[in-house]
């Protein structure tokens, strides 16, 4: 088969529907695993039941996003897939188990026979959670150092863990704040106020540590017209941190105005910061060893797979949308009958 693009256009292609896939990935599944961080932050067993109900018609959905980002990795760029798979097997053994173990306990919990066995459920989704954010973080911060061994970079990679779980959970509170109401919608305000502070300093932490870790990153930000040209991104992300911030110190407003503000301004905070990650690391797709365009499939292969990709990425976008169009407003009773 004769490639229909460039070899150099087809891993670009492919570097851009992973990069879409994974940032639909921790935006859609990030507050859902936000809404599990905070499951136990509320005594209230009927408050607990309207958080799970909020994300029940999505959370399934929302994880396939992750499916088509390491599947794209897998069958577009092989090599790389073998070189992060292997330098993270472990976190992602955990992640996995995370995910599975929130997915069982998100089903038992509306099945079980005493308020004693249905609220182990509600630890076991909370812990589920848990383990799939704090990995994804841990993983994140390997990734940014390079997957450099240490003592520097480990304790790094932990503060990661906990900056990616805090702004799970601030995304998941500004979903309740959207899709809640009453006391609850009250107590999603005060824990996106709380943890807001949290997701700031991981981002400044992220920010410092990942020009430090390389000469080009570096250069690339801070040598002139880079620097100016990308003054906009942190400034934004500031801006965004202030409003958000003054913003939640009035919320619930009269009428429940602005409630769905906070929640696509956490989404602009996910995008700034993934756009910062990329110009930083771009062309590379395993940090300073390999770039886009060697670990590349043959273009032949690129080929036959884009169309395919070209299928599957409408469809599940179409579905996501789709589930969002049925499922609008505030969370209601979440019934299996």
């Amino acid at each position: 088969m004769t490639p229909f693009l460039p070899p150099e256009t087809l891993a670009l292609t492919f570097a851009a529907l992973m990069a879409v896939s994974i940032l639909a990935y921790v935006v859609l599944d990030g507050y859902d695993l936000g809404v599990g961080l905070l499951l136990q932050a509320t005594p209230e067993e009927a408050e607990r039941d309207r958080m799970v109900a909020s994300i029940g018609p999505f959370w399934d959905a929302n994880e396939t996003w992750l499916v088509l980002g390491v599947g794209l990795l897998l069958v577009a760029f092989p090599v790389a897939h073998g070189m992060v798979l292997t330098a993270l097997y472990m976190p992602v053994a955990l992640m996995l188990c995370g995910l599975i173990l929130r997915g069982v306990a998100f089903e038992f919990r509306a099945k079980a026979g005493t308020p004693l066995d249905k609220r182990r459920w509600d630890w076991a989704f909370a812990g589920g959670s848990a383990l799939a954010a704090l990995t994804q973080g841990w993983m994140l911060g390997r990734y940014v150092l390079g997957f450099e061994q240490g003592l520097a970079p480990m304790l790094f990679a932990t503060l990661a863990a906990f900056g990616v779980a805090a702004a799970y959970a601030f995304i998941g509170a500004c979903w309740l704040v959207w899709r809640t109401e009453g006391a609850l919608q009250v107590r999603a305000v005060a824990w996106a106020r709380d943890v807001l502070w949290v997701v700031a300093a991981g981002i400044v932490a992220v920010s410092v540590a990942t020009p430090l870790a390389s000469a080009r990153i570096f250069a690339r930000w801070f040598e002139m017209p880079n620097l100016l040209l990308l003054a906009p991104l942190p400034a934004a992300t500031f801006g965004l941190i202030l409003g958000l911030r003054s913003l939640l110190r009035h919320m619930p407003l009269p009428d429940d105005k602005m409630r769905h503000v906070p929640f696509w301004g956490a989404v602009g905070l996910f995008c700034l910061s993934f756009a910062g990650l990329t110009w930083s690391f771009f062309p590379y797709i395993v940090p300073e060893r390999l770039t886009l365009f060697q670990a590349a499939s043959a273009p032949e292969s690129l080929s036959i797979i884009l169309v395919g990709a070209a299928f599957v990425l409408p469809v599940i976008l179409g579905y996501t949308v789709l589930a969002w169009c049925i499922f609008g407003g505030k969370a209601r009773d979440l019934r299996y009958d």
